[in-house]
């Protein structure tokens, strides 16, 4: 047996250990974990017994994301606050089992931008989380203002929000999917059905839209995710926002942390 193999074989133990661990000291995150990998393996057997193989790869999507909290943690020697992981997995649980299979995001309207609201709060904590362990890394020669650590998470957080809905629009674009929601609007303004590049026309009070020849039955105009996207980096903003003017007072304070904050904020173990 090669030294690489004997190695890799003793990183996995090591691996091994960490998180069941881990798993001991926090019984609540343990628990989370428990509950959903046992309702994520649920549903894959049972996806497949019923021949539904896009359920099968959402499951089994999930469960790979599900590992990743743990990965970070043992692999790249960055402690997730508890609260923070058990946030993120129960997101990915939220996104793709209770959303896409339960079809959440259209039995409650304000599902899909409650997530968008929390991944941009999120996202902001964990690019907030990245640049300030550099801050105070004593080999890396860095002094960045709060107001600098702040514009980067925020920075970090719009860019994750707005990779997000590229992966959206291409999946909807490549692979006839509807990840960017229609929307029903009353009215529009518009050059191209003006007829002129240069008049640009109102239509208001729309009552019908026609499609071939045949009424799509709805009361308006249906736009096909433009709105839907905005929104997202709209709540996105507001979440990413919100995280920052916290976080900004979090680092003017150091010596008063707030609990809360630390809650979403990663650290170097």
């Amino acid at each position: 047996m090669s030294k690489k193999t004997k190695k890799d074989k003793s990183e996995l133990k090591i691996f091994k250990i960490l998180n069941v661990r881990e798993m001991r000291e926090h019984k609540v995150k343990a628990a989370v974990y428990i509950v959903i990998r046992t309702v994520l393996i649920a549903l894959i057997v049972f996806s497949v017994i019923n021949g539904n193989w896009e359920n099968v790869m959402t499951c089994t999507l999930s469960f790979l994301l599900l590992m990743i909290p743990s990965f970070i943690e043992n692999k790249l020697q960055i402690d997730l606050p508890n609260v923070m992981e058990v946030i993120m997995i129960s997101f990915v649980f939220a996104a793709n089992v209770m959303g896409e299979l339960g079809a959440f995001y259209e039995k409650i309207p304000i599902w899909d931008t409650m997530l968008h609201t929390l991944n941009g709060f999120i996202c902001a904590g964990v690019g907030f989380g990245l640049i300030d362990i550099l801050n105070r890394n004593d080999k890396i020669k860095m002094n960045l203002s709060p107001l600098f650590v702040c514009l980067f998470s925020f920075c970090f957080s719009m860019t994750a929000g707005t990779v997000w809905e590229f992966f959206e629009f291409g999946m909807d674009m490549f692979f006839g999917k509807d990840m960017q929601k229609d929307t029903v609007v009353n009215s529009i303004n518009s050059f191209l059905l003006s007829g002129s590049e240069n008049k640009l026309i109102s239509i208001k009070e729309i009552g019908d839209t026609i499609v071939n020849g045949e009424s799509l039955g709805i009361d308006g105009y249906l736009d096909i995710g433009l709105i839907d996207t905005m929104k997202d980096l709209l709540v996105n903003f507001v979440g990413a926002v919100v995280f920052n003017f916290a976080g900004f007072f979090y680092l003017k304070g150091r010596g008063k942390r707030t609990k809360f904050v630390e809650n979403f904020i990663p650290s170097r173990k």
